[in-house]
């Protein structure tokens, strides 16, 4: 399948690797048609996934079953009116029939909006109204079916509300009773109707932490962008078992549960829990014989926080993290017990994998690794030229309206404001900062809005983070600034104990000085706070805004 869109496959070196990629562009490629439809052809009796619950359910779908299933399913949307062009909502968690409906929606062209669990009515009021959805898709779940019945009610272009699972619930229409009364067969649309390469397949609304959501945008060239994140930095194999842990409603699914992987010919592999738990995650590694894995570094510490080598782990070929950096204390300790070294990956939900570990990388404890072939990706100072070796400057992906790079976003939903904020210079700047090495290893130093000025220095938080991380009684941190009168800011630290340990004066002594030591001394928190667990999204990430927020409010 990859000889259809890569000119070369195998690569002598990163060198070669990154002077050389290229993608072929089809016309008018469809991820459903051409992936889904091209390997039930070639190899039908592959697994395209393989999917389990917590209640002890599992099914296993194959390429074809999975080109019969969104066949079905596309028929059915058509006959509730969805065309090109028209919106649907999925909040699906890692149900089975988030991977029928996706690939069905973009056979036909319909924009899908993915969603988590989270969402209150006021979220998907936002998302749906900005967007004009037709449809929301949802799991059988109280909190979600009151918030969407509510959404309903406020926006007059959602026309119909399917529920999966096999329930009945009054005013829902039932997907999986429905949908598989009709033809598994299905003709690829053309002309007018046919979805084109620069069409919107896809939107992720972000977070929103500085403001209201911004829906971003991807066209159907979109996943030819993972072949680089799936191949090159997860490096998965036909007819091989990938795990990567993430809910439907994040970019990170697009990254590790559907596009590279499916382009590779690997089989998905999701485990549809409620709530994560590390040793059940460790048991499926065990269990399924995992070959590739990639997780956020907040599960490797929780699992590392368990027994480790009670599990057989020699499956995994290759261990993968990305959502945020990772700590050499992390990196070290899973060499330590797997002699895996995790290969680390950096992005955002606007692009595909921007910086990794790829094959012919070592892997560096805290390092970024190198940049993707796919993108001219530049470090610019305050001026706007290029960063020196050891210079901290904004990561800044250059010249992508001229020469757009495919995995791309191509702008904000109904929003020229931002659209031309992001894009209108022809680079986008990530507003990540970080400095490369004479290696020409990348280094993360934080979100820019994270990075803490405190009399006159520099501090970015993954550095003290990365400190902190190594003592043992800290489990999970998150480094912010809080306001001083004095010195402008002040770094706290918000602390996740370990098992065997209380707050006491004592302890935070101990932990401010272990970080004068292991770094700068002027880096050190002068103020902590020790939590139960740290705000994150249901993908991992920590929520920072959010501890600045309520510091804030604390001082009003």
């Amino acid at each position: 399948m990859l000889e259809k869109y890569l000119p070369r496959i195998e690569f002598d070196s990163y060198e070669d690797f990154k002077a050389n990629y290229k993608v072929n562009i089809p016309e008018n490629f469809n991820f459903g048609f051409d992936i889904v439809d091209g390997w039930a052809q070639e190899h039908g009796d592959y697994r395209a996934l393989v999917w389990c619950d917590d209640n002890g359910n599992e099914k296993i779908i194959t390429y074809a079953e999975m080109s019969r299933l969104s066949n079905q399913a596309a028929n059915y949307f058509k006959s509730l009116g969805l065309k090109k062009g028209s919106v649907a909502m999925l909040i699906l968690r890692q149900r089975w029939e988030y991977w029928v409906c996706a690939t069905a929606l973009i056979k036909l062209g319909v924009i899908f909006i993915p969603g988590t669990l989270q969402l209150t009515k006021k979220d998907i009021v936002y998302r749906a109204s900005s967007a004009n959805a037709e449809m929301i898709i949802c799991v059988d779940d109280d909190y979600v079916i009151a918030q969407a019945e509510g959404a309903k009610a406020e926006v007059p272009s959602i026309r119909h509300l399917l529920i999966v699972n096999d329930t009945y619930r009054e005013g829902w229409l039932n997907f999986n009773k429905e949908f598989q009364a009709f033809p598994d067969t299905l003709e690829r649309p053309t002309g007018a109707d046919a979805p084109q390469n620069t069409d919107i397949m896809q939107m992720y609304f972000t977070s929103g932490t500085t403001g209201m959501p911004k829906s971003v945008c991807h066209n159907y060239l979109h996943p030819l962008g993972h072949i680089v994140t799936a191949k090159y930095w997860q490096q998965v194999q036909e007819n091989k078992l990938h795990l990567s842990v993430t809910d439907s409603g994040w970019a990170k699914f697009g990254w590790g549960k559907i596009y590279g992987q499916w382009i590779c010919g690997a089989t998905v592999f999701a485990h549809d829990y409620i709530k994560f738990n590390a040793k059940t995650l460790l048991s499926m590694i065990e269990k399924y014989k995992l070959t590739t894995f990639c997780a956020p570094p907040t599960m490797y510490r929780f699992m590392l926080q368990e027994d480790v080598s009670q599990y057989d782990l020699s499956s995994v070929a290759n261990w993968c993290t990305a959502g945020e950096p990772l700590n050499a204390e992390v990196f070290n300790r899973w060499l330590e017990y797997t002699n895996g070294k995790i290969r680390t990956g950096f992005g955002q939900s606007e692009g595909t994998v921007l910086i990794a570990d790829f094959p012919w990388i070592e892997p560096i404890a805290g390092a970024l690794g190198k940049p993707s072939p796919i993108y001219d990706l530049k470090l610019l100072n305050n001026d706007g030229n290029v960063c020196e070796v050891g210079e901290e400057g904004e990561i800044v992906l250059c010249d992508v309206i001229n020469n757009p790079p495919v995995g791309l976003f191509v702008g904000y939903y109904n929003d020229p404001e931002n659209t031309q904020a992001a894009l209108g210079s022809g680079n986008y700047n990530l507003k990540d900062v970080a400095w490369c090495d004479n290696d020409g290893y990348y280094w993360f130093v934080g979100r820019h809005d994270d990075v803490i000025k405190c009399s006159g220095y520099r501090i970015g938080p993954f550095e003290v983070e990365s400190a902190l991380i190594e003592h043992p009684a800290v489990l999970e941190c998150a480094i912010t600034a809080v306001p001083d009168p004095i010195r402008g800011q002040v770094v706290k630290a918000t602390i996740v104990l370990t098992k065997n340990y209380s707050p006491s004066p004592e302890l935070v002594k101990e932990l401010q000085n272990h970080v004068k030591k292991a770094t700068a001394p002027y880096k050190y928190p002068r103020v902590v706070e020790f939590v139960d667990e740290l705000p994150k999204t249901i993908g991992g990430k920590i929520k920072r805004a959010q501890i600045r927020n309520a510091d804030a409010a604390k001082q009003n």
